[in-house]
């Protein structure tokens, strides 16, 4: 198996077919992804940063952060955009209600909590913690934050999340001297990241309860 995947990169085009597939086919996904929060947009950046440390051109991963950071910015001002329009209409709508169902009661109300602490400086935060954007964005809606003020905030927090997944690839993919064994690691470090915060939130839970349980 592991042969058939190595024969099959090394059939690969030529970097410059890659780039003028890649990066179109980068920024497409990372903005659906974050449009459409279904899609690991930081794999995708960690694996196209992979495939640009192998590459010859010195620019190949600045154009993957350029690329990454852009399509993030327009897909969550889509999405902000598309759930302001729900939060002033008097009938909600499918966007606002889509990301209701994602943001947890308890989580939500931490973000309230750190925006009326912090403003539009917890947006950075929220783009760098797993599963945090969605919470952030639905108290800054909820709080009828401008699309300005939050387009402001999400610029940095776009740069820093581009920036910090692309160090992943770029650490996965200089520690193997094959692009493939990059993406592997790259992708497997970015899904332990995505899930730990959750799996720790559970073990906590479970735990405290029976530690609960047993005390009373």
């Amino acid at each position: 198996m592991i042969q058939e995947f190595q024969s099959v990169v090394r059939e690969l085009p030529g970097e410059s077919a890659q780039q003028a597939v890649g990066y179109p086919t980068l920024f497409l996904l990372v903005a659906l992804g974050s449009l459409v929060p279904v899609i690991p947009t930081g794999a995708l950046v960690s694996s196209a940063a992979v495939v640009a440390l192998h590459q010859s051109s010195p620019f190949s991963l600045l154009f993957v952060f350029a690329v990454a950071s852009g399509a993030a910015f327009l897909g969550d001002v889509c999405l902000y955009w598309l759930g302001q329009r729900g939060v002033r209409s008097s009938h909600g709508s499918k966007w606002l209600e889509a990301l209701t169902r994602r943001a947890a009661p308890e989580r939500l109300a931490q973000a309230q909590e750190k925006l009326d602490e912090h403003g539009g400086t917890v947006l950075i935060l929220s783009r760098l913690v797993p599963a945090g954007r969605i919470p952030v964005m639905l108290a800054c809606l909820l709080g009828k934050m401008p699309l300005k003020t939050f387009a402001r905030g999400d610029v940095p927090a776009c740069l820093a999340w581009a920036a910090t997944y692309q160090l992943i690839g770029i650490l996965g993919g200089s520690l193997f001297p094959e692009p493939w064994q990059g993406v592997v690691a790259a992708v497997a470090l970015t899904v332990l990241i995505s899930v730990a915060p959750a799996v720790w939130r559970k073990l906590r839970a479970r735990f405290g309860h029976g530690t609960g349980d047993a005390t009373s």
